[in-house]
Parts: structure tokens; C-alpha cells; sequence
């Protein structure tokens, strides 16, 4: 099989971790037989530095024409002062939109090896394996009108949460359909007790469900899931939710792992997904190969799993980190005293001879 993959480390870290995620690919192509061509762009703060807009034409027309996109992270202090339309994030919102990526995956599982590296009660961790399903092109994040004016003589900034039926309708159908592979559990998360949004949300989740008599269906406030996540986490299976509440509880999941240099996301939607690790670009310790590589290395897994159907090759790379870990290797962020610490590029050459 020959795959192309736009390739855009973006700032800080994403540079290491991808380059660590690229070389676990070429050992998936040598071991099964295939062939990855790599076209590399610029997004984020590199983007801007480089052309002066966070997300030039080019790497749109480089992500519509491959088979995937494999992101690393964007953004940094050196940008903060920018106006909103010339922030590294504006890369991030731009891809999601113009390659139609609605869904957000983002597992939150506790590899074994992992338990005692979460902030929480090994009981209360041990065997969580959740997938958040958050919309990613709705919400307040792209709502119309938004930005900033002046009221009764003060600074007034103001944001617009929107979603039509069609928009909710369709993340329902892919997180019921996710969860009908898994436990056949899904919990809808909104906050239908205020906000016209999420009546009009938990509306069309039930219309939905009724296509999926199968699926065990359960509504919860946004302000109680965030609550239960850490109280019992177990108790969820596939989370529902909007751009925004899926942001935070996403984020809020990938803690019980221990680090969130663990968690993979895909994005999907569109005729081209785009995967990336969950954390930032964490520029304080970039370039000091100190970066955890494995959540760029599980995304490329689901890029695998998802964008080409090569379940065996994902499964060796899942199989390769947890047998790392199991063996007691671990970077700065989950490393506990009796462990063997390594830097990026030696984590990512210990993933490469397991695999």
C-alpha cells in the first residue's frame, strides 16, 4: 500500500514528537510492505514566521491532496501578542474547517504499566478506557457574531455558541456508531438546564437514538461529567459533547492516564483526516529532547486504523508501547522512581525494536 501524509510538526515540541512518529511509520512500512510519502508544511508560529499568515494556501492544497495529515502541536509564547486573525491557533480552526472535520476522537486509556503514574486512587483508574467524541466546527469556537467593541464607554468581548440540527445530527451518528463497536454505552453531555443550545442538542440525540435501540443512552450536565470523570470514571464508555465542553473534558480525561503526553486524537469528517497529539507545543522544554512521543506515536495508529484500514499495523504499535512500558521505560512526565528514563528520540528507538 502507498499512502501520501502532509506532515506538519508546527511549533515547539511538534517538530521532535513528529519526527519521533515518522520513524515509527518507516518501521511499519519495512515490517508490512508499505510505502509512506511524506509532504511537509508549515502551520502555526513556523507558518507565520515564514509567510506571515498562520495557515498559507499551500498547505490547505498540500492536506486536500493526501490520504491524511499528521499534525504535531502550534502556538507559543513568541505569538501571544498577535491579533486573534494572526494567532498560531487560527492553523488548528482553519484545517478543521476546511477539510470538514467535525468529529474529535480522543481515547483516554490507562495502559496497565501507567496506573500508578495518574494523580488518582489506582482503584479508581485502573481499567478506564473512555473515547471523548467532541464536535470540532461548531459552537462558540466558530460562531458568528464574535470579536470585540466598545459598550457604555468600556472594552466589551463576545462570543456566539450555534449549532444547527444537521451539525448536531451528524457527530450523534458517528458517536453512536463508535460506541456500537465498544460497550454500546454512549453518554450525551450538554447543559440543557440553560442553554438553548444543548436543549435543541439533547433534542436530536434522542431523535438519533432511536436508530440505535442497542445503544444505552445517558444525558449528563457538563458540570456534573467533569465531576464524575474523577470520581468514577469507569462508569463512561463513548462521551458525546460540543466544541467547547469537549475541549475541557477531553483535556480533563487525558489526566487519569497520568500525563497528557499520552493521548492521541483523530479528526474526521472530511475526505482527509488530520491526527495530532492532544497536548500543546509545551515550548518550554523544546528542543531539550525531553518531549513524550508516545500520544504522535498512538495518533499515527489511528491514522492506520481509521484513514487506512491497516489494523494489524496499529495494533503492532499499540502493542509496541505497551510493552515499552511494561518494561519499565518512561520520559520525564510519567516517570516515578525505580523507572528507566528516556529521552524522546530514545523512547521513540525503544517503540521502533519492539515493533
Amino acid at each position: 500500500m502507498k499512502k501520501v501524509i502532509t506532515v506538519i510538526p508546527g511549533d515547539g515540541i511538534g517538530k521532535e514528537v513528529v519526527e519521533g512518529a515518522l520513524h515509527v511509520l518507516n518501521a511499519v512500512a519495512k515490517k508490512f510492505g508499505h510505502t509512506f510519502e511524506y509532504k511537509h508544511a508549515l502551520a502555526g508560529g513556523a507558518a507565520l514566521d515564514a509567510t506571515g499568515i498562520p495557515l498559507p494556501e499551500e498547505t490547505l492544497s498540500l492536506a486536500r491532496a493526501s490520504d491524511a495529515v499528521l499534525l504535531g502541536a502550534v502556538g507559543g509564547p513568541k505569538w501571544d501578542v498577535n491579533p486573534q486573525h494572526l494567532k498560531p491557533e487560527r492553523a488548528l480552526l482553519g484545517l478543521r474547517k476546511e477539510l470538514g472535520l467535525y468529529a474529535n476522537i480522543r481515547p483516554a486509556k490507562i495502559y496497565s504499566a501507567l496506573v500508578d503514574a495518574s494523580s488518582l486512587k489506582k482503584e479508581i483508574v485502573d481499567g478506564v478506557d473512555i473515547i471523548v467524541v467532541r464536535e470540532l466546527t461548531g459552537g462558540l469556537y466558530f460562531g458568528k457574531p464574535s470579536g470585540f467593541e466598545t459598550r457604555n464607554g468600556e472594552q466589551v468581548g463576545f462570543n456566539t455558541m450555534i449549532y444547527s440540527e444537521s451539525e448536531v445530527r451528524r457527530i450523534a451518528v458517528s458517536a453512536f456508531e463508535i460506541a456500537r463497536k465498544r460497550k454500546k454505552r454512549l453518554c450525551s453531555v450538554d447543559k440543557a438546564n440553560v442553554l438553548e443550545t444543548s436543549q435543541l442538542w439533547r433534542k436530536i440525540v434522542l431523535e438519533v437514538a432511536r436508530q440505535y435501540p442497542d445503544i444505552e443512552l445517558s444525558h449528563m450536565y457538563v458540570d456534573n461529567c467533569s465531576m464524575q470523570l474523577i470520581r468514577n470514571p469507569k462508569q463512561f464508555d463513548v462521551i458525546v459533547t460540543e466544541n467547547l465542553f469537549g475541549d475541557i473534558l477531553s483535556d480533563e480525561a487525558a489526566m487519569l492516564t497520568g500525563s497528557i503526553g499520552m493521548l492521541a486524537s483523530a479528526s474526521l469528517g472530511g475526505t482527509v483526516a488530520m491526527y495530532e497529539p492532544v497536548h500543546g507545543s509545551a515550548p518550554d522544554i523544546a528542543g531539550q529532547n525531553k518531549a513524550n512521543p508516545i500520544a504522535t506515536i498512538a495518533s499515527v495508529a489511528m491514522m492506520l486504523k481509521y484513514s487506512f484500514d491497516l489494523g494489524a499495523e496499529a495494533d503492532a504499535i499499540e502493542l509496541a508501547i505497551e510493552t515499552v512500558l511494561s518494561k519499565g521505560y518512561r520520559t520525564g512526565d510519567i516517570y516515578t522512581e525505580g523507572m528507566t528514563l528516556l529521552g524522546t528520540k530514545e523512547m521513540t528507538e525503544k517503540i521502533i525494536a519492539f515493533i
